[in-house]
C-alpha cells in the first residue's frame, strides 16, 4: 500500500503545543475581558445557508466564500466572519434574548484569500457585540473593551484608530456622491497601502467622481493634528450635513469618555482615513495597530452596523462590536519575542526514577493539582538525567525530585529549571510554596 504524504492545505496550518498554548491563553484572556463587561458566550454552526452569507460583506468576501452543495442538495457556505451569523442568530432568537443583548463569540472562520504573514484561510476570530441600542454609550463601552483587551494581553504600545462612517457619508452627500459610497469607501480604505495618488485615481475610475470631488474626499481623509484639532476641522468641513455633524458628535462623545477614564491620545487616535472594507458598517469604526509592528495590519477591528439584520427581520436591531484577529496577533507576538516556546501547560514536572514508589509520585501530583497547580509525572522509571532533559525541552518551570530516602523523610528537592537552582522542601509545604512562586 502506497503511503500518503502528510501535508496541510495551502493557507491552513497545524498548531504545535508551543503555538497552541499561547493561543489558548489569548482566547482565555479575551473571554475574561469580554465577560468582565457582561458579554455572554454563544456559538453558531460553521455552515450556514448560502443566502445567509452572500451579499452581506463585500464583493471580495463573496468571492472568498467556501461554498458547496451538501448531501441534501442544499447550497451552503462556511462562515467568513462571526458578525453575519450573529445577525441571523439575533433575528431568529431575539424574542427570547431581549435587548440590549451583549454576546461574545470565539470561533473559526474561513476565507479563500491570498495568504500572507499572519493571515491564513482558516483563522479564529474573538468577537464581542452589543445588539439593540443606538445609544453612543455602546460605542464608548466597545472602545473601552478594545483598550482593556490589548492591555490584558500585555501590550503597552498600541493605538486604536477611531472614525465614523457618518462623517464620510455626510461629506459624500454634500458632494452629490451619496450613491457612490461603496466604491469611494473601498478606495479610501486602501490609502495606507497604495497612497494618495492611486486612491485618487481609483475614486475617479470606480466611483466616477470628478478630480475635484475626489480631492475633497481625500482632504477630509488626510486631516492632520491632535484629536481636538481634527474634530474642529471636521465640524467646519461638514457644516450643513446633518449626518456628518451627527458622526462628529459621536466621535467627540467617545473621545471625551475615553479621556475621562484615563485613556490618552497615544492609545486612541482619531483617524478619518480608515473606512473598513465591509459594506455593513454605518457609524463608529475602529482599527488597532501595534506600535512596534505597524506593518502587521490591524489586530482588532470593528464598528457599528445598524442595518445588517434588515435582511432577516423587520424589527430594528442595531449592533456594534469588534473582533480580535487572534492569529495575526499571534504572528506579531512571535516577531516581538512575546511567546516563550513552552510546550507544556503544566508548570511542575515530577521525575519517576524510583520504580517502586509510583504511588508516592502520583500522590504528590494529586495534592498539587488539588491546590490548582498543573503537574506532569513522567510515565517511565528512567535515569533522572534523561527525565530532566525532557523537562528542559518542554519548558517546565520546576521539577519535584524525590527518591526513596527523601520520600521516607517527607521531603523533596524543588528545582528551578530555568535558574538551575534547588532547595529542600517538606512535601506538606510544597503546594503552598509553589503557589507563591
Amino acid at each position: 500500500m502506497n503511503k500518503i504524504t502528510p501535508r496541510t492545505l495551502k493557507g491552513f496550518r497545524d498548531y504545535l503545543p508551543e503555538t497552541m498554548i499561547p493561543r489558548r491563553k489569548l482566547i482565555e484572556t479575551a473571554a475574561r475581558v469580554y465577560q468582565s463587561y457582561g458579554f455572554s458566550p454563544i456559538d453558531t454552526p460553521a455552515l450556514e445557508y448560502l443566502e445567509i452569507l452572500t451579499g452581506k460583506g463585500s464583493d471580495e468576501t463573496d468571492k472568498q466564500l467556501y461554498r458547496f452543495t451538501d448531501h441534501g442538495g442544499r447550497e451552503v457556505g462556511l462562515r467568513f466572519d462571526l458578525t453575519v451569523p450573529l445577525a441571523r442568530f439575533v433575528s431568529q432568537h431575539i424574542n427570547e434574548l431581549g435587548t440590549p443583548f451583549k454576546r461574545f463569540h470565539i470561533a473559526t472562520v474561513w476565507r479563500g484569500e491570498n495568504t500572507q504573514a499572519g493571515r491564513y484561510r482558516e483563522f479564529m476570530q474573538c468577537d464581542f457585540d452589543t445588539i439593540g441600542t443606538w445609544n453612543v454609550s455602546a460605542d464608548i463601552e466597545s472602545t473601552l473593551v478594545i483598550y482593556d483587551l490589548m492591555r490584558a494581553i500585555g501590550f503597552e504600545r498600541f493605538t486604536i484608530h477611531l472614525n465614523n462612517r457618518k462623517v464620510l457619508s455626510g461629506l459624500l452627500e454634500k458632494l452629490d456622491l451619496a450613491d457612490k459610497t461603496v466604491p469611494v469607501l473601498r478606495a479610501l480604505d486602501k490609502i495606507a497601502k497604495i497612497g494618495y495618488d492611486k486612491v485618487l485615481a481609483e475614486m475617479c475610475e470606480t466611483a466616477q467622481a470628478t478630480e475635484t470631488q475626489a480631492k475633497e474626499v481625500l482632504q477630509l481623509a488626510t486631516l492632520q493634528g491632535n484629536n481636538d484639532d481634527i474634530l474642529r476641522q471636521l465640524e467646519t468641513l461638514l457644516a450643513g450635513s446633518e449626518k456628518g455633524t451627527s458622526g462628529v458628535a459621536d466621535l467627540r462623545a467617545i473621545l471625551n469618555a475615553a479621556t475621562a477614564v484615563g485613556i490618552d491620545e497615544a492609545h486612541l487616535k482619531l483617524n478619518v482615513s480608515i473606512a473598513r472594507g465591509l459594506d455593513y458598517y454605518t457609524g463608529t469604526i475602529w482599527e488597532t495597530f501595534l506600535g512596534d509592528l505597524p506593518g502587521l495590519g490591524s489586530v482588532c477591528s470593528g464598528g457599528r452596523y445598524d442595518n445588517l439584520t434588515g435582511m432577516f427581520t423587520n424589527q430594528p436591531l442595531p449592533g456594534i462590536g469588534a473582533s480580535l484577529g487572534l492569529d495575526r496577533l499571534l504572528a506579531g507576538m512571535e516577531q516581538l519575542g512575546m511567546i516563550s516556546g513552552i510546550r507544556t501547560p503544566a508548570p511542575v514536572f515530577i521525575p519517576y526514577f524510583d520504580k517502586e514508589r509510583l504511588h508516592d509520585y502520583l500522590k504528590i501530583a494529586a495534592q498539587l493539582r488539588a491546590a490548582g497547580i498543573g503537574v506532569e509525572v513522567y510515565p517511565e522509571a528512567k535515569k533522572l538525567g534523561q527525565q530532566l532533559k525532557y523537562a528542559d525541552r518542554k519548558g517546565f518551570a520546576y521539577a519535584v525530585i524525590a527518591g526513596s530516602e527523601e520520600l521516607d523523610r517527607g521531603i523533596c528537592q524543588l528545582k528551578n529549571l530555568s535558574e538551575q537552582s534547588q532547595q529542600e522542601v517538606l512535601l506538606e509545604d510544597l503546594p503552598a510554596l509553589l503557589i507563591t512562586l
